[in-house]
């Protein structure tokens, strides 16, 4: 089971470069696939937001081992890709996050200090 995940969330397209953030897209799907298929990472989801206001219009969340999303960030194929999604979507972001039983972890940590400190 999965301890962590990145949460890639992007804006809206450039514009003028509507076409080529499909592009990106689909390639950022392929690249995910096969990590999962290589298994660098156990999982991953993108999530498509209707319009609400807000900056963020959707978003992948990618589940491994913080090792293993580690390893891959590391990798000139992941900063490869990002670096181009970041030329063709506003706010573009990957942020560590924790999920699964490490949720349980994070809250237990967060009931001690509450705990300490309240």
């Amino acid at each position: 089971m999965s301890e962590a995940a990145l949460f890639v969330g992007w804006g809206q397209p450039v514009r003028g470069r509507e076409k080529r953030s499909l592009d990106v897209f689909n390639d950022a799907v392929t690249y995910y696939g096969e990590r999962v298929a290589d298994g660098s990472i156990d999982s991953f989801e993108p999530v498509l937001l209707d319009p609400h206001g807000g900056d963020l219009q959707g978003f992948m969340l990618i589940k491994g081992s913080a090792e293993g999303l580690t390893a891959m960030r590391a990798t000139e194929e992941f900063q490869r890709l990002h670096l181009r999604a970041g030329m063709i979507v506003d706010n573009l972001g990957i942020i560590d996050a924790r999920v699964d039983d490490a949720v349980l972890t994070q809250l237990g940590w967060f009931s001690d200090a509450a705990e300490e400190l309240g």
